[in-house]
């Protein structure tokens, strides 16, 4: 039984491979395309990969890592047939993508001696942000873990609502305030809380105005500093949340976030309704920073802890 399978239950596994459907449809038929009557690797078969790459959306400067390690085999062994290009392709993908810290997130679990665990949410408007916040409580509640939301994105009335929502939802408690409130002192209390009811996990909703707003970034450095004062290793995970549907946008919203923040771990959010998932594989090979979950579905279980053996496998399989 391989790694992935070990992880991944039969039922995770059908859902991973249901929600990655457009893309590895989109993806499979473009390589077929690039060695259609082909039976060597040539200059040629390479060209048509790389073209085939950048309109999965794997972006061009991973696309041109991945052809030069190819050509690079080439190069070594002299003869490659495009019979073992899906499994070298299979190979170089799984190798730029960054893991993440084996710290027991596979079950939804915490680090070990962390308590409260405290996760600050970041990311633009219409990403997907609130409902990746819901089912992250519903999956850490579901793992035995007592988890409290704060909502410090007051700029917005309907986000405060929604929260709301999603803590009623799922069953779990929710700090806010009145929309225009400082969101500082909203994540300060909703820590200041979690800490002294020995509460497991606590996850911090902040503003998601444009990214490239400086006042916004350093709205964030504030909440951190904050957090701080309670516990002062806060915030244990900035987790950047983006939408997968937005292909090279999502790559362009990294790129800001990660400049004005320490961005730990990224969520990739509704790649079951679009064909670009391949940006996944641009995101975290240009940030180095790791996929953490990707949003598949729209189910509360949708939301999957990344595993990259069982991501590639999928991207790769030719099973409905």
């Amino acid at each position: 039984m391989s790694f992935f399978n070990k992880l991944f239950s039969r039922e995770k596994k059908e859902s991973l491979d249901q929600g990655l459907q457009k893309t590895k449809e989109g993806f499979l038929s473009k390589i077929g395309r690039a060695i259609a009557g082909k039976s060597t690797v040539d200059t040629e078969v390479l060209d048509n990969l790389e073209e085939a790459l950048v309109g999965a959306d794997v972006g061009v400067t991973t696309t041109v890592q991945i052809i030069n390690k190819i050509e690079a085999r080439v190069a070594k062994d002299k003869y490659l047939g495009t019979s073992e290009l899906n499994n070298i392709l299979k190979e170089e993908i799984s190798s730029l993508l960054v893991d993440a810290p084996d710290s027991g997130f596979r079950d939804f679990d915490t680090p070990a001696g962390i308590k409260p665990y405290v996760i600050m949410v970041v990311g633009v408007n219409g990403v997907g942000k609130t409902t990746t916040i819901g089912k992250l409580a519903y999956n850490y509640k579901k793992a035995g873990k007592s988890v409290l939301l704060g909502a410090a994105d007051t700029f917005r009335a309907a986000a405060v609502d929604q929260l709301t929502v999603w803590s009623e939802r799922v069953g779990v408690p929710i700090v806010k305030q009145q929309m225009g409130s400082d969101p500082g002192a909203v994540a300060f209390d909703a820590v200041q809380s979690g800490a002294s009811k020995d509460v497991d996990v606590i996850i911090i909703d902040t503003a998601g105005r444009l990214h490239n707003k400086v006042y916004l970034m350093d709205e964030l450095t504030k909440i951190k500093r904050v957090m701080k004062k309670v516990l002062p290793d806060a915030p244990h995970e900035v987790l950047l949340v983006l939408d997968g549907s937005t292909g090279q946008n999502a790559v362009e919203q990294a790129k800001q976030f990660t400049a004005a923040t320490e961005v730990t771990s990224l969520a990739i959010t509704k790649l079951d309704g679009t064909a670009k998932g391949g940006v996944v594989l641009s995101i975290t090979n240009q940030f180095k920073i790791p996929v953490k979950y990707i949003g598949i579905g729209e189910r509360m279980e949708d939301l999957q802890v990344f595993d990259k053996e069982a991501f590639v496998d999928s991207l790769f399989s030719t099973n409905s």
